[in-house]
């Protein structure tokens, strides 16, 4: 039960899956820097420009997410995706939001095999 000195609490949009997917797949194909850059982001994106949180869900969901062990973007992104669509929309979130990351990272690694002459004895793999 609320404080009778509490506004009732404004329900948030509902969204899909998909459309999860679509905001964090374009963030995670041009947002370069580390966690605290990506905090950054994550704010213009979804307080400022889409309207997804205001500031002070924002802020909760960001204190909770430093609590919790690994970078807080990744935290806060999928708390974001399951705040609008459910588990699904968590999983959409991780996905786009690390699919651009981890296909480049794949790609380079099959570059450097290729490499003539490889990158040295210092970057084997054996």
């Amino acid at each position: 039960m609320r404080p009778a000195s509490l506004p009732p609490a404004a329900p948030h949009p509902a969204g899909s899956a998909g459309e999860v997917f679509t905001a964090f797949l374009r963030l995670g194909l041009t947002s370069f820097g580390g966690p605290l850059a990506h905090l950054g982001y994550l704010r213009q994106q979804f307080v400022t420009r889409r309207g997804w949180l205001d500031e002070s869900g924002f802020a909760q969901l960001l204190a909770v997410c430093q609590f919790l062990p690994g970078p807080a973007s990744s935290q806060l992104s999928l708390a974001i995706g399951l705040f609008r669509a459910g588990w699904a929309g968590a999983l959409a979130a991780f996905v786009g939001f690390t699919l651009p990351s981890a296909l480049l990272l794949f790609a380079f690694a099959g570059l450097a095999q290729r490499l003539d002459p490889p990158l040295g004895p210092h970057w084997s793999m054996a």
